[in-house]
């Protein structure tokens, strides 16, 4: 069997979509899996058990330069990609317009959700342009969505919990000191958690011994860093500006992350680090770590406007006692 998997952006859905890949192997020992995604996350798709083809889609980007004879010649490369086989599914996990036109670019019958679930981005058009359309259980968890539509569209049942397969790369030699990953950066302000409670955080993870490490992308997130950094002190380290590739390397060698709800926290759930995710909105059920995913060492905090220190603090506790930190 060869199945072509479409979801093509942002970084939290595509690491969300990542399970439906065990779960075909699971179904369909021996089946060859491409996936189309936005060149940005190809290199996470890489690391991720069970991919055979990571075909890069820079749709984003031809949209603004459709003209140039630039991105005319990109486009005809990807089509050739896209078209070079014919497969037994085409699943388009997204339900956007432009997901569902490049999944019937590609050979082979299309699969594609029939209706919205709660929370989540879908086109109306999306339904009818698929071969078949497969209704989901509108409140549903943004990664059981994706694990329902595929097995549906292949015939078989969700079974277990969910297996990301993302592999970072061997773990480097322990330090003297455990690192929690403290991720503070996300796409949108009113995900953030307070600076001064970031920093009661370090310290109270410092005083048991923890190092703290903190990621950063773009100017903003640097500056905060340098300014938890300042606070905490020389136990806390300012990570350097890195690829998606080396991040990834890098937080798959510590043994803890606390982080606000963004595409990096997805990614440590994935990596299956301790993990607490923050969340200032009731919308932990849609896209958090839960407990029915079977992992009690990755949590949701809730809280308006944000979660307290004290909420978000017992929750790592729990977190680490749960591996033995």
């Amino acid at each position: 069997m060869r199945v072509l998997i479409v979801k093509l952006s942002s970084l939290g859905d595509v690491v969300h979509a990542m399970p439906v890949v065990h779960d075909i192997l699971a179904a369909h020992p021996g089946a060859l899996i491409d996936w189309v995604v936005e060149p940005g996350f190809a290199p996470l798709l890489r690391r991720v058990d069970g991919v055979s083809t990571v075909i890069e889609c820079a749709l984003r980007r031809w949209t603004r330069a459709w003209w140039t004879v630039a991105v005319r010649g990109e486009w005809r490369a990807f089509r050739q990609q896209l078209q070079s086989q014919r497969y037994d599914a085409i699943i388009d996990l997204q339900g956007l317009t432009k997901s569902v036109l490049i999944a019937k670019l590609a050979h082979g019958m299309s699969y594609g959700l029939a209706n919205r679930t709660d929370g989540a981005s879908h086109e109306a058009p999306a339904r009818w342009l698929v071969d078949r359309a497969i209704r989901i259980e509108p409140h549903i968890h943004a990664l059981d969505r994706s694990r329902e539509l595929a097995a549906r569209a292949l015939g078989y049942r969700v079974q277990g919990a969910p297996v990301f397969g993302l592999r970072a790369a061997s773990a480097a030699p322990p330090l003297a000191a455990p690192v929690l990953v403290l991720v503070h950066g996300t796409s949108r302000d009113d995900k953030l958690w307070p600076e001064a409670a970031w920093t009661a955080l370090g310290q109270r993870a410092m005083a048991q011994g923890w190092r703290i490490g903190l990621p950063h992308a773009g100017a903003l997130e640097l500056a905060r860093a340098q300014r938890l950094q300042a606070a905490l002190g020389e136990p806390a380290e300012v990570w350097p500006a890195m690829d998606l590739d080396a991040l990834v390397d890098r937080m798959g060698a510590t043994q803890g992350v606390v982080g606000v709800d963004s595409g990096l926290s997805h990614i440590a759930v994935a990596l299956n680090l301790p993990h607490v995710q923050i969340y200032n909105f009731p919308t932990a059920w849609r896209t958090g770590p839960q407990a029915a995913h079977g992992h009690r060492h990755q949590v949701s905090v809730e809280g308006q406007p944000t979660p307290s220190l004290d909420a978000v603090w017992n929750a790592w506790c729990t977190v680490a006692a749960e591996v033995g930190r």
